[in-house]
């Protein structure tokens, strides 16, 4: 029994006692362990019996067997071509060729179990001469000795294969493209030989299968390179017959005549209008600076050897009249004679200004003759080189085609080349190595003696030992009945709950309500009012205030439209979970900042008469869903116990906080619960009021009964 933090608005509460409501009793029979144990022990020698004769035997059968050694060696499975064997077309190819896909090392795998590979290491091992591969069964000797079982070859290749096949294990080692070879043989010497002869005869198979390839593709192209060779020459004469009788000549950088000079033409043209315009701008240019009296300031001007001179004649003139002018009156001889020279001056540079934009425009009237004249000629130009299109698209056209087979010809050549230079097996490295030689081992891999021992007598003990419990567990002698109570946790008023005692009067410093809830996962908690006569939602809007001051994201959901008096959301207008159900508002319309603290509040937001079809709305539970993923606690201020039973995301809540009247009957407290619980909440918290003033330190709080 422990008293929660403050909430606002209430009158004081204090602590409680909540006494168990009994309900349904369940009787099971337990196990009882310790007679169990007992009985094991009483029975002990039905386990350790059998054990010690597992132990012998093991023992006994482990040294008689005889034992089979295994040898390993490992190839890497990699592309050994380097730039000087490979082909030339594949040298400069941006194709990363080391690397080799699952699928490939898998197939290599198949390769090494083949049965041609097999065949070849038998042979060259002599396997067939060993006991060990052509032993037969007993059967079958005894019917070959009385002359009617089967002794040919063929026979006896098959055994020796079988047992070949037997002993061998070839797998590729995980995310790596590494295969392991593993044999099996009495003799480690010869598991030793066999593994190493598997990996050997392999290389030597990719090599030869190389070799065939290219001998194949060598022979081909021979026969392909002469038939082009004929159709290169056939249609390169027909390309030179048809220019021959065209006319369609080729001048520099294989450019026809007519296209060179409608180039030269073209730029010609392109120089003349350039020249033309830069003339008319200058000469323009030039005539308004003087026709506004403003200093010629044109580079061609400045750039002029006599405007410089004149220039610097000015500037002298200038000075000396500046320095005269410090001594003698402006009506002096000398400073009007100074005048005079600095104004010719100034005529003559004008002068030179209007003989040059003469020049400009006279350079641009040669520049348009020249244009016309250069126009006149293209045109001309281009009607002969209309007339020729025709045939030229049909030489282009032999052309194309004689070029197309002479490629073709040159890779052709280029891969015969290639192909006969690496008709040798040392020019062919197989795609793969061997990077671990199987070496003979003096440890047997089979029988594994000490984990064999170990294993049989373990699990003959596990055995016995599980026997003996089950015949005792069957006769009933290690069980007895257990009794199992549920209470159904209820909160009284003070008046009727039971005296405290002394350690309760003085408690220690109780959880408040946030902490409780705080206790559990993140998620939904909802504020219940046991009654339509109770108001839960100041409980319910100081608990979320509360939460969210320890940091948390918590959101205030006002589900019931009875307190919208007591909104933290002021606007009786604002949008809220009726809006956002409807469709007709988003979520961030809805949640609305608390003034008081970093609390988010969504409103009811409607009618009260809603309340029914907007509890068992759909997008209510999914709206409800998305702000658990958002938020630390989504606190629901819901309506009665009986209302919010038939909602349809009740079954989602896993903490619902019952607030029950000031004066609260056992019997509708356990009517409560067993409703909310039915609904298909986990878990409940109980809280309650009272008139009595409190003292302690969780006075004014509501109350966790249960």
């Amino acid at each position: 029994m422990r008293s929660v933090g403050e909430v606002s608005g209430l009158e004081p509460l204090v602590p409680v006692r909540a006494p168990a409501v009994p309900g349904a009793r369940e009787h099971d029979g337990d196990i009882d362990l310790a007679a169990l144990g007992r009985a094991l022990w009483e029975k002990r020698r039905w386990i350790l019996a059998p054990t010690l004769v597992a132990l012998a035997i093991t023992f006994v059968a482990v040294n008689l067997m005889t034992p089979v050694y295994r040898a390993e060696s490992r190839i890497l499975i990699e592309n050994r071509e380097n730039a000087f064997f490979r082909p030339e077309i594949e040298r400069n190819s941006a194709v990363d060729r080391t690397l080799v896909d699952p699928e490939a090392v898998t197939s290599q795998v198949q390769i090494l179990l083949s049965r041609d590979l097999g065949r070849q290491v038998v042979t060259e091992l002599h396997l067939a001469d060993k006991a060990e591969f052509d032993a037969g069964s007993l059967v079958s000797n005894l019917l070959r000795l009385v002359g009617l079982g089967r002794d040919d070859k063929l026979a006896t290749e098959e055994r020796v294969l079988r047992a070949y096949f037997e002993r061998l294990k070839v797998y590729p080692i995980e995310k790596s493209r590494v295969i392991a070879i593993e044999f099996e043989s009495r003799d480690p010497d010869l598991a030793a030989k066999v593994a190493n002869a598997v990996a050997e005869a392999y290389l030597a198979l990719q090599q030869l299968a190389k070799q065939d390839s290219t001998r194949q593709a060598s022979n081909w192209l021979q026969g392909e390179i002469e038939k082009l060779r004929r159709k290169v020459a056939d249609a390169e004469g027909r390309a030179e017959a048809f220019r021959s009788r065209a006319d369609l000549f080729v001048g520099v950088n294989n450019t026809q005549l007519f296209n060179q000079q409608l180039a030269e033409l073209n730029t010609q043209l392109g120089v003349a209008r350039t020249q033309k315009t830069e003339a008319e701008s200058k000469a323009r240019m030039i005539r308004e600076m003087l026709a506004s009296g403003r200093p010629v300031e044109a580079s061609d001007i400045i750039n002029s050897e006599l405007i410089r001179r004149l220039v610097e004649q000015s500037i002298t003139l200038k000075a000396l009249l500046a320095e005269q002018s410090s001594t003698l009156l402006s009506q002096h001889p000398r400073i009007k004679e100074l005048r005079a020279q600095i104004a010719g001056l100034g005529r003559q540079i004008r002068d030179e200004a209007e003989r040059m934009v003469r020049a400009f425009e006279n350079d641009a009237r040669i520049a348009d003759a020249r244009q016309a004249q250069i126009a006149r000629d293209l045109d001309q130009l281009k009607q002969q080189v209309a007339g020729a299109g025709e045939q030229d698209v049909q030489l282009r056209a032999l052309e194309r085609e004689a070029k197309a087979e002479r490629d073709l010809l040159e890779s052709y050549l280029a891969r015969y080349r290639d192909s006969a230079a690496r008709d040798t097996l040392s020019a062919l490295p197989p795609d793969a190595r061997i990077i671990s030689r199987a070496m003979p081992s003096n440890v047997p891999a089979f029988p594994k003696k000490v984990p064999m021992i170990l294993l049989i007598t373990l699990a003959t003990f596990v055995l016995s030992t599980g026997i003996v419990a089950s015949g005792e567990l069957l006769s009933g002698q290690a069980r007895h009945m257990a009794v199992r109570e549920r209470g159904v946790p209820v909160a009284l008023n003070l008046q009727q709950s039971l005296p405290l005692d002394e350690e309760a009067e003085a408690p220690a410093q109780a959880p408040s309500l946030a902490e409780l809830v705080g206790a559990h996962e993140p998620g939904m908690v909802a504020v219940v009012p046991a009654t339509e006569a109770v108001a839960a939602t100041p409980i319910a809007a100081k608990l979320a205030r509360d939460l969210a001051c320890r940091g948390e994201r918590t959101v205030l959901i006002e589900l019931d439209p009875r307190a919208a008096a007591a909104s933290l959301v002021r606007d009786p207008t604002a949008p809220g979970v009726v809006n956002l159900v409807r469709g007709t508002a988003s979520f961030g319309q809805v949640i609305h900042r608390d003034r008081t603290s970093r609390l988010h509040v969504v409103p009811f937001g409607g009618p009260a008469a809603e309340i029914d079809d907007l509890l068992k709305a759909e997008r209510l539970a999914l709206a409800l869903s998305a702000l658990v993923q958002t938020y630390d606690h989504v606190v629901l201020a819901a309506p009665p116990a009986a209302t919010l039973a038939k909602a349809g995301f009740v079954g989602q809540l896993p903490l619902a906080v019952v607030v029950g009247p000031k004066v609260w009957e056992p019997a509708e407290a356990e009517g409560v619960y067993d409703q909310l619980a039915e609904a298909g909440i986990a878990d409940l918290i109980a809280v309650v009021e009272t008139d009595v003033a409190g003292t302690g330190p969780g006075s004014g709080d509501p109350v966790m009964a249960a």
